[in-house]
């Protein structure tokens, strides 16, 4: 392979792996043409390319791009699974993990996930995983469900309350309740006349006659 081909494909790789949030890692040696195809075609489905690179170029992309993490899976004859943005990293890892069981001698090694290394026994296990569409309604209705338990208790006692209110209005027939009587003011009572004056009047009555009486019988006597 001349200079310029070998730079060609670093230069590749180093994109792929700038562009990429997962990889997966395979020992391929001992698949056949027709599994490699096979296996290739079922990750370009989830949204991998599947790619298979002499471990000198890989590194040097690898360091190139920044990821030094890929470095520790290159041992060996190499292949690497380029996760694109849209892909699903579930189906990928599942892809690889059935083809280990079927060709028996196939190998993931690990990957890298956000620039963060994950073991074979991780990516198995991301294998196993339920597909992403039932997974994340999985991760939904764990979230709801504690918001929907928390908005019952609070509506529940304002529920409690409307059906009391509705209950209290149909034994009262549906008339307004009366004030309580101990909430209306009395009203005043007029006030009484005093009878002090009434005899006061009297007193100076009579003696303005008395009065009379005398001076009546003064004139008669002279």
């Amino acid at each position: 392979m001349k200079k310029e081909q070998k730079e060609h494909i670093v230069a590749e790789l180093a994109d792929r792996l700038k562009a990429a949030d997962t990889v997966l890692v395979a020992d391929y040696r001992g698949l056949t043409m027709p599994q490699i195809d096979t296996l290739r075609t079922r990750l370009l489905e989830s949204g991998a390319r599947f790619t298979v690179v002499k471990n000198t170029l890989t590194r040097r992309a690898a360091e190139a791009a920044g990821a030094d993490a890929l470095l520790t899976l290159l041992e060996g004859p190499t292949a690497i699974a380029f996760l694109e943005a849209d892909g699903d990293m579930l189906a990928a890892a599942k892809a690889l993990a059935d083809m280990a069981r079927e060709s028996k001698v196939l190998a993931i090694r690990g990957g890298v996930l956000q620039g963060k290394v994950v073991t074979a026994e991780e990516v198995e296990t991301l294998a196993a995983l339920p597909p992403i569409d039932i997974l994340r309604g999985q991760v939904l209705g764990a979230i709801v469900a504690p918001v929907t338990a928390l908005l019952g208790l609070v509506t529940a006692p304002l529920q409690n309350l409307y059906g009391l209110i509705e209950a209290r209005i149909e034994q009262l027939g549906g008339e307004e309740v009366a004030p309580p009587a101990a909430e209306v003011a009395p009203e005043p009572e007029p006030a009484a006349e005093a009878e002090p004056a009434a005899e006061e009047v009297t007193d100076t009555t009579a003696t303005a006659v008395l009065s009379e009486e005398e001076t009546t019988t003064e004139e008669e006597s002279e």
